[in-house]
């Protein structure tokens, strides 16, 4: 079953917002009014397009944190539009980008799904500390919740006696288990355990914490992918999910953690954080150009609706769209 239901039902019913649930546009301001103030407004007037229009825009898109290969990709294809005389003004040329951006976001609009067969369904979350990684596992663990799905946390985050605190305060608030043993335990030690659990119980979904530290540091490595072996002992199939979280308010800092982390543990999706105080939410499409892996979610505010499934048209609209 894919995750869609679970949110689909949460946000119809919640007692998690108190406040009605803010447009997408809205949630992402900062990001909003980079692209809207500095990447179209100088093609307001219908102008035609010559090379210094095509040379602002590009430079405009780098600005916005898009990248430098995404943004070449685009403007080849604009250009190559312009040469045939479908875009002639830049009405036309600001409609044709919005396209582009959404054709670039579509192969990563891959929503997370959990079959029934997969008992426990093991989700391995890693990432950089200060990510919004521990928040991200409890969002989700509540709209699995929410979703009918039985749900086991791991508190695998031994290094800092805040992250098992965090997750255990998740499990109690929502009734969910959470394994976990002193600081400074063995990582492997406690997810193993986990699962172990997780088995025997027929638990749906568990949900594992990882130890964040720099992600230039081998030894972090070495030991997510001890985990992975660990796991693996119990299901040759798990983890199922290897969930990388980034804070999208890094900007390409998050691409380069990204790319190290799937370099080290073969990630198959991604959730980015933080959407909603930023304006390098830009970064969405480096990243999706730059890893082609599926971007799971999106964090964009506090309440446990605020992780939404990614979609691309849906997060173009919000970006560029003239509605408010």
């Amino acid at each position: 079953m894919g995750i869609f239901s679970f949110l689909k039902r949460q946000k119809q019913g919640s007692d998690q917002a108190p406040e009605p649930d803010a447009p997408l546009d809205k949630k992402l301001g900062r990001t909003r009014s980079r692209f809207r103030d500095n990447l179209l407004d100088f093609m307001l007037g219908n102008k035609p397009i010559d090379a210094d229009l095509l040379e602002e825009l590009e430079s405009k898109l780098i600005m916005a944190d898009v990248g430098i290969d995404a943004t070449s990709r685009i403007m080849d294809s604009l250009g190559q539009q312009v040469g045939r005389t479908e875009v002639n003004d830049s009405e036309a040329l600001k409609l044709a980008l919005i396209k582009e951006l959404s054709l670039l976001l579509e192969p990563v609009e891959q929503p997370l799904e959990i079959p029934d067969d997969a008992k426990p369904f093991v989700i391995l979350v890693v990432g950089v500390n200060g990510s919004g990684k521990t928040t991200t596992i409890g969002k989700l663990a509540k709209q699995l919740q929410d979703g009918g799905k039985s749900v086991m946390l791991a508190a695998g985050d031994t290094f800092r006696a805040a992250a098992v605190e965090q997750l255990q305060t998740w499990g109690e608030r929502n009734q969910v288990p959470v394994v976990s043993q002193g600081s400074g335990a063995d990582s492997a030690s406690v997810i193993f355990d986990a699962v172990q659990s997780a088995k025997s119980k027929g638990i749906d979904v568990l949900i594992a914490d990882t130890a964040g530290r720099l992600h230039t540091q081998d030894n972090l490595m070495e030991e997510l992918r001890k985990v992975k072996r660990v796991i693996g002992k119990i299901d040759p199939q798990a983890p199922h999910e290897t969930l990388i979280v980034l804070d999208g308010g890094t900007g390409q800092n998050a691409l380069n953690q990204a790319e190290q982390f799937h370099t080290a543990m073969d990630l198959t999706g991604m959730v980015v954080t933080k959407l909603d105080g930023t304006a390098k939410g830009g970064v969405v499409f480096a990243i999706a150009d730059k890893l082609k892996l599926p971007i799971r979610f999106i964090g964009v505010g506090e309440q446990v609706a605020d992780l939404e499934v990614f979609e691309a048209k849906r997060y173009v609209d919000a970006l560029l769209s003239n509605d408010s």
